[in-house]
């Protein structure tokens, strides 16, 4: 069983809890990039969202920060996925393309799903990132899944 390391940028939350309850070795340290990673083997980061309102505002308005953090990734070889907790009918990168931004009510700038897709699957593309999804309850499972911890 190997030791997650859980950046020190990511509040305690219910993915610790997770770690706690089933006796997974954890550890705060800063990552070059992401929230979660095994201590000894870096290579493979899942940096977590809490929706795609979240995501939204990340190829946004944090448009350079976040751009920055995926060509660092890139560069140092680590795989990068992103764990998107939305939920619901959004299963797969495709299903963004039916998602209903509820921002475009008070906003007419506010992505749609399909601009956002567009935009999900560029990065994917281009920085070599993965996007994930899953409901909040699973996200500390689909971690270790995907990390490799059992």
């Amino acid at each position: 069983m190997g030791v997650v390391v859980v950046d020190t940028r990511e509040q305690k939350n219910h993915v610790k809890d997770y770690l706690d309850a089933r006796g997974i070795r954890n550890v705060r340290s800063k990552l070059y990039c992401g929230d979660y990673a095994l201590l000894s083997d870096q290579s493979l980061c899942v940096d977590r969202k809490k929706d795609l309102g979240e995501v939204c505002g990340n190829l946004c308005q944090q448009h350079a920060r976040f751009r920055d953090e995926m060509s660092r990734a890139k560069a140092a070889g680590i795989r990068l996925v992103f764990l998107v907790e939305h939920g619901g009918a959004i299963r797969t990168l495709e299903d963004v393309l039916k998602w209903e931004n509820p921002r475009l009510e008070v906003s007419p700038y506010a992505l749609n799903g399909a601009a956002l897709y567009r935009r999900m699957a560029t990065a994917a593309e281009r920085y070599g990132v993965a996007w994930e999804f899953c409901r909040k309850q699973d996200t500390g499972r689909r971690i270790c899944e995907i990390l490799g911890v059992s």
